[in-house]
């Protein structure tokens, strides 16, 4: 038999399965280069689904229990100029003037002595202050702060078209520092004010006249919600928000990044008298009530359960958490009282709702209605009981310190832990 050969004695027959495994991956890699390189010669990328493959529906159905992330494609903000032109119109500039006389200005005793000495008699002298305010109603009415128009004898304000106009003061509520004031001008813009829950994160502008230079805008984001026990207001539910709020600022606008309200300007923590990245807005939604409530009556009206707090003490290092409010004291024929309440209880629930702390507790109950029922889930003794309490108009201020229940040595009583 006739065999090819080499000249080192192997037969064509040995080469002729490597020739062909050669000719078979140029022809792969020829298809597999046709494939991924276009008309121009130029390389083009993967696509998506190419790089990650859908995973199979077997598997999919096997996990259905993996919080997979979406995909999100968040558009970048270049402006928020369109927001801010809407929501700048109804910002205004209040400035207002308390006139301060000497205290003995008008003794005739004090006036005959500095005459007699020859000493030149007390002037009179005028206090002028800023603040800010936002257009609530196409009718003139504003909101601000109470602490802007407190005891003020002239209140002007100066809106962003260069009108300036007289306010008088509807009303005002110090225990929220809200008041509203009113101007007699056509052609106004009220503000939009915004409907959605304010959440942690969500763009913030700021608008007013801080230190009197003018309408000023600064942003930043909400910080925080819910913020209590700063101690300012005796209703305290703050939106706390890094964006600049300096001196002036206050009554202005707190807006989202649309343009609509979601706060009035309030305070700021400052070590300094200028920003320093906490401010406090009052939220929109107790703004609101405060406002129609001045608007229609004049005053605002809130419940009232009629009773003295305790302070809940508990250990630090203890991982039980402290629930409940402590009553220190029931006033008299007061709607606790009449329910039953006692001093020494405590107050679990309002409405099925667990109360934290002294200071929801009283929000609570001051959003509430006078004349409205609630539900009071009590501790007493070891056990707990549901009594039915309604609640009367809160008194004013003065009028509440003339009821405060005083402890043995006239201060407010601190009670120990269950």
């Amino acid at each position: 038999m006739n065999h090819l050969k080499y000249s080192r004695g192997f037969s064509a027959w040995t080469l002729l399965p490597w020739l062909l495994f050669f000719t078979l991956a140029f022809v792969f890699w020829w298809f597999v280069n046709e494939r991924t390189v276009g008309a121009t010669g130029v390389v083009e990328p993967l696509t998506q689904a190419q790089v990650a493959p859908t995973a199979p529906s077997s598997m999919a159905d096997s996990n259905d229990n993996l919080a997979i992330a979406p995909a999100v494609e968040l558009a970048p903000v270049a402006s928020y100029h369109e927001a801010v032109g809407r929501a700048s119109l109804s910002v205004v500039n209040i400035y207002t003037t308390q006139k301060i006389s000497h205290p003995y200005a008008n003794d005739p005793a004090f006036r005959q002595f500095l005459e007699y000495h020859g000493y030149a008699l007390p002037e009179n002298n005028d206090s002028t202050n800023l603040g800010s305010g936002v257009i609530v109603r196409a009718d003139g009415y504003i909101l601000t702060n109470a602490h802007v128009v407190d005891k003020a004898d002239e209140i002007i304000v100066a809106l962003s078209d260069g009108r300036k106009a007289k306010a008088t003061v509807v009303g005002s509520d110090n225990e929220s520092d809200l008041a509203v004031i009113k101007i007699d001008l056509a052609n106004i813009t009220p503000i939009s004010l915004r409907q959605a829950p304010v959440r942690v994160g969500d763009v913030t502008l700021a608008i007013g006249n801080p230190f009197g230079v003018g309408q000023t805008v600064t942003q930043g984001i909400v910080s925080a919600t819910g913020r209590t026990g700063i101690g300012v207001n005796t209703f305290e539910d703050f939106i706390q928000t890094d964006a600049a709020i300096n001196p002036g600022n206050s009554g202005g606008a707190l807006v989202d990044a649309t343009g609509a309200l979601i706060g009035i300007n309030t305070m700021i923590y400052s070590r300094s008298g200028g920003s320093m990245g906490i401010g406090f807005a009052i939220p929109i939604s107790i703004a609101k009530k405060v406002m129609n409530d001045i608007i229609s009556t004049g005053k605002v009206s809130r419940g009232w359960l009629g009773i003295e707090v305790g302070r809940m003490i508990s250990d630090p290092a203890s991982l039980e958490r402290t629930t409940g409010v402590m009553i220190a004291g029931v006033m008299p024929n007061g709607p606790a009282a009449q329910a039953g309440v006692q001093a020494g209880d405590v107050i679990l629930q309002i409405d099925g709702v667990p109360v934290d702390d002294a200071s929801m507790l009283i929000q609570m109950i001051a959003q509430k209605a006078p004349n409205s029922q609630v539900r009071l889930q009590v501790a007493r003794a070891g056990a707990t009981a549901e009594v039915v309490a309604t609640l009367a108009e809160r008194p004013m201020p003065n009028q509440l310190e003339a009821r405060r229940i005083p402890s043995n040595d006239g201060q407010p009583l601190i009670l120990p832990p269950r």
